[in-house]
């Protein structure tokens, strides 16, 4: 075929040059139609005989001019994965089963293995006494109980090793030695005025507090303008004074007898059963008792709410034909754990009076109510005071 006759063909070099997630592509594209081949000279007609070597010769040149360092580019190619530290990973693998936090205190753990912090897991099982159903751990369903449950000590000691933040600087400190930075150390904790018991209302930061007291005005205010404030406090005296009073007062008479209550669960008959406790017949002053509790007695289902209290009762058994002026109070007994803030209770008992209302167990939280629910039973101890005639 002659020079003239011959067309030039199209020839395609593509290159891909990898820089980042992108990619240049270097064509070259060479044409040449027959009028243009005849009016080439002779030294281009010869260089034109070989244009795909011409064309990679180019492409590489251009290549090379766009090429990256190789260091650079394995910083841009690299895919950019978000590496959690090892603290959070452990954090997500230690959490509680039912609230997804970090235990602060024991750690329990059902026969599979999964666990759940103190709280939850006493809520569990109030829950299900509540229900009348048995305890089955969220996760894998299988029973849970008091006795079926352990604690995971190892867990335990690796959640106090692991770091947590502060609640007031947002900085990180073992979560063994955090309760006692926030209290006593954080710089950021919130402090109230030294005169707040003269009414000064400022609560701050701690490192604002010296700042606050050398400027604060209750100091320079007169006794009239406090009186308000002290007035409170004097209210709050009073009420503590007349507590340890009565109870001095009744520790004075003559008939008085302590007993020490165990409390079981049982079900009512209604259409939906209702869970209560009863203790046995114990005797106190020649006659038969019994005390009885419950849980929320203004809801018909007590699963529904979050807040539980305990009320208690106590049924004169055996008939009277006199009297009888009975004070009575529930304290923490060598045996259970219950944790109440004393409250005297009274009531005249007579022919056919023989029960009181139903009074509040005084206990610290909702949290001491579930743990009570968690257990088999509820051990405290009564005391009686009878009134001399």
């Amino acid at each position: 075929m002659s020079n003239e006759k011959r067309h030039v063909s199209c020839f395609l070099v593509v290159r891909e040059i990898e820089v980042g997630r992108k990619s240049a592509v270097v064509c070259f594209h060479n044409y040449a139609s027959p009028k243009t081949q005849t009016t080439m000279s002779e030294g281009e007609a010869t260089t034109s005989n070989n244009p795909s070597a011409n064309a990679m010769e180019t492409a590489e040149k251009a290549s090379d001019e766009f090429i990256e360092p190789e260091t650079k580019r394995r910083k841009i190619t690299k895919i950019d994965e978000k590496k959690y530290k090892l603290e959070e990973r452990l954090g997500g693998i230690l959490c509680c089963a039912v609230c997804l936090d970090l235990p602060r205190a024991a750690v329990y753990q059902c026969s599979n293995g999964h666990l759940l912090c103190a709280g939850c897991f006493t809520h569990v099982l109030a829950d299900a006494r509540l229900r009348d159903e048995t305890s089955t751990c969220p996760t894998c369903r299988v029973e849970i109980s008091k006795m079926l449950a352990t604690r995971n000590l190892a867990v335990e000691n690796a959640v106090s090793e692991l770091p947590s933040e502060c609640r007031f600087c947002n900085l990180q400190f073992p979560r063994n030695s955090l309760e006692k930075h926030e209290d006593e150390e954080c710089e950021e904790r919130i402090a109230g005025c030294k005169y707040h018991r003269i009414g000064c209302p400022w609560r701050g930061p701690m490192h604002e507090k010296a700042h606050h007291e050398q400027e604060c005005g209750h100091p320079e205010k007169s006794g009239a303008e406090v009186m308000e404030a002290l007035e409170l406090l004097d209210q709050q005296v009073v009420e503590e004074r007349k507590l340890y009073k009565t109870i001095f007062e009744l520790l004075g008479y003559d008939k008085i007898i302590f007993n020490d209550i165990q409390l079981k669960p049982y079900r009512t008959d209604d259409f939906v059963h209702r869970l209560f406790y009863e203790s046995s017949r114990f005797s106190a002053f020649n006659n038969q008792w019994v005390v009885k509790a419950r849980i929320n007695d203004s809801q018909k289902d007590p699963t529904q709410s979050s807040e539980r209290e305990m009320t208690y009762q106590l049924l004169l058994k055996t008939k009277t034909s006199t009297p009888m002026t009975l004070s009575y109070i529930v304290l923490r007994g060598p045996v259970g754990d219950i944790k109440v803030n004393p409250r005297v209770y009274q009531f005249n008992f007579t022919e056919n009076e023989t029960e009181t209302a139903y009074e509040s167990v005084p206990l610290s939280d909702t949290a001491e109510c579930n743990r009570l629910l968690a257990a088999k039973t509820i051990n405290f101890r009564l005391i009686m005071f009878l009134a001399s005639k």
